[in-house]
Parts: structure tokens; C-alpha cells; sequence
């Protein structure tokens, strides 16, 4: 792990002649600015102090009336191209492949929608609906009221958390890859949705793949030589260490919360971090190559390796997290979701052997 970071722009240029990295899908190169080929057929009310719309989401059962023997729901979090269709074709494949495991499970899949989507689509107008991009780190709608992109999943998991609904539930994982990733990391760290499903006896994981960075809980930073230390490039990077990089200026879903409380809480949430071995292209066109994001290392792979080796070294003693490297797969949701590794974190599949630290 410390050698590829030392070593990050050497490992950079190899990457950009490597074979063995799965080739670009076509939805790896369109603009975010683009409107959604297709709009989530269903619809959950999300009301907040800020006011009330609905949430767009695909729902695999009929999850209006009592679903007994349901015991494990995976919400599945589309990338920055809000491509809900194509993350609900995956987590169907990764439901199908898990066998008797996801035989009693329910897939949500939410979409978080922008301005241009509903224009394009029509929709109507309390039909919840974000900025391109604002909805990964939990951003507040831009219609037809303020609500936190964050507020969304909490209501997806109060559903869930129905015990006249899901009388059976005993797990619920909240998976998301790419910019589906930073939602759920981020989601891990100010998330209060879980509470209730908790209070109701049901455990919660979340899963982290492959996402373009990390929301950091000191000012530290990878430092090249395998240790971490105030970022040198401070003064020319002043927004480094702001939300969703770092603990400063946080949404106003955070509340009050302290820094020091969110990272307590958070290492003790279940957490799977799920990196693809082959994702270090650091010209991959959906990598976040701002100065922020650059901070944390040259590619996604280096950037998550690093985020975990930060966390055990500022928790050694109590660091319960898991890293699960999935080999030869770059940054490919669906075979990142299908495979063992991703089964694993998913559906509790044996055949995933956690890296050695």
C-alpha cells in the first residue's frame, strides 16, 4: 500500500498503458450535465422541516404492503450519472448470483435527479431534484424544497424499518460505487437514519466502492512517504479540508454535530470498503481531479488504500472496518457488485478473504 502512493505517478503512467484494466464503458465518458436516459418508476414522500417532495426510486417488491420473509434489503446508490436503470440491472445480477442468500431480499435503488432531468422528463413539480453533482455529499434539493439528499436515505430506511412492513428484517446495506460511493461514506459519517432501523433490532452496513474520494476527519493528509501530515499544499488548496473532503463547513443536515462526535460514531458503524485493483488510471474521465481531491492520492485505488490506512493509524485499537480488494476489476460497477468480494459485502457469499493489513 505504502509503495503505490510512493511510487503514485510511476504506477500513473503504467496504468495508462496497461492492458489488463476492463475497457471505458460508454456511461463512463458522458457528461453529468446530460439528462438521465430514464426516470425511476416509483416514488417515496420525504418530509423535513424544510418541506416536503418525493423521491424517485426503483423498489423490487411491493414494499406498500406487509413483505414477511424478507430478511436483507440492499439499497444500491448510482454513480454521478444518475443512472438508476443501469445500477438496478447490476444489483438484479448481484441478487441473482448470491443464490439462496438473496433469495429473501429487497433491492432499492434511489435516484437522486437534477434540474435537467426533470425538464427533460417532464416530471412533476414535487418531484424531488438536486444540482449535477451536489446530491454525493448531501446537498440540499434545489426543488421544490431544501432536502438534503441525506434526508432521502433516512427515509428509506424508516421505511424499511416498518415492522409491519418487514416484520422478518434483519439487515439492511446501503452500497454505492463511484459517486454512489462518496454518498455513502459521506451517508456513514452524518447519516441519523440509522437509528431507527437499529432501535427496531436490524443491523446496518454500509458499503463503500470504489468512490473518487473521502471525507477526511483532521486536516492530515497523505504525505508521499507512507505516513500522513498537514497537507502541504494548504496554500494552494484552500478548500481542502471543507466538507465533503473534510469536517469543515458541513451541511446543514449535520446539525451540530463536532467532528470528534461524527468520527466517533463512525468508526462504529459497519462499514466495507470495496476497491477495485485495477481502478489507478489517474485520467480515468469520471476521476475528481480537483486539488482536493489530489490531496488524498493520484487514483481511486491509492486514495481508498490510503483513507484505511489513515483510520487504523489514528485508531489502532479500535479500528473494525473492512477493506476488500476486488483483483483485476478497474472502476466497473457492475463487476465490482458481482464479484465474490462484492457478494461478500452484499450478501454475506463466502469467498472473499480480506487483504492482510
Amino acid at each position: 500500500m505504502v509503495l503505490r502512493y510512493v511510487l503514485g505517478v510511476l504506477a500513473a503512467a503504467a496504468a495508462l498503458v496497461t492492458l489488463s484494466a476492463p475497457p471505458l464503458r460508454a456511461a463512463d465518458e458522458s457528461p453529468p450535465e446530460k439528462p438521465v436516459k430514464e426516470v425511476a418508476d416509483r416514488r417515496l414522500p420525504v418530509t423535513t422541516s424544510a418541506g416536503s417532495g418525493e423521491l424517485a426510486l426503483y423498489v423490487s417488491r411491493d414494499w406498500s404492503r406487509p413483505q414477511p420473509g424478507v430478511t436483507r434489503a440492499v439499497i444500491v446508490i448510482h454513480g454521478r450519472l444518475r443512472n438508476a436503470d443501469v445500477y438496478r440491472a447490476s444489483a438484479e445480477k448481484a441478487l441473482a448470483a448470491a443464490g439462496e442468500s438473496g433469495q429473501a431480499a429487497i433491492l432499492v435503488v434511489p435516484q437522486f435527479l437534477a434540474e435537467v432531468d426533470a425538464r427533460a422528463h417532464r416530471l412533476p413539480a414535487d418531484t424531488l431534484r438536486w444540482g449535477t453533482t451536489g446530491w454525493e455529499g448531501g446537498g440540499d434539493a434545489r426543488g421544490p424544497a431544501p432536502i438534503s439528499a441525506f434526508a432521502g436515505l433516512d427515509a428509506i430506511l424508516a421505511r424499511l424499518a416498518d415492522r409491519t412492513l418487514f416484520p422478518d428484517l434483519t439487515t439492511i446495506v446501503v452500497a454505492g460505487h463511484s459517486g454512489g460511493g462518496q454518498v455513502v461514506q459521506r451517508y456513514a459519517i452524518l447519516g441519523r437514519g440509522e437509528a431507527t432501523p437499529v432501535a427496531a433490532g436490524i443491523a446496518v452496513r454500509y458499503v463503500v466502492a470504489n468512490p473518487s474520494s473521502y471525507a477526511y476527519f483532521s486536516p492530515d493528509r497523505p504525505d508521499g512517504e507512507g505516513g500522513f501530515g498537514p497537507f502541504a499544499g494548504a496554500a494552494a488548496c484552500p478548500k481542502f479540508d471543507r466538507w465533503k473532503y473534510g469536517m469543515a463547513d458541513l451541511p446543514a443536515y449535520a446539525g451540530a454535530a463536532t467532528p470528534a462526535a461524527l468520527e466517533q460514531a463512525y468508526l462504529g458503524r459497519d462499514v466495507t470498503y470495496l476497491l477495485g485493483t485495477a481502478d489507478t488510471d489517474p485520467n480515468h474521465p469520471a476521476l475528481d481531479k480537483t486539488c482536493m481531491a489530489e490531496a488524498q492520492g493520484p487514483y481511486r485505488l491509492a486514495r481508498g488504500e490510503a483513507y484505511v490506512q489513515y483510520l487504523r493509524g489514528r485508531h489502532p485499537d479500535g479500528f473494525r472496518q473492512k477493506l476488500l480488494l476486488v483483483q483485476g476489476v478497474g472502476h466497473d460497477g457492475d463487476r465490482m457488485l458481482t464479484s465474490a468480494c462484492g457478494l461478500a459485502a452484499l450478501f454475506d457469499r463466502p469467498g472473499c478473504a480480506p487483504p492482510t493489513p
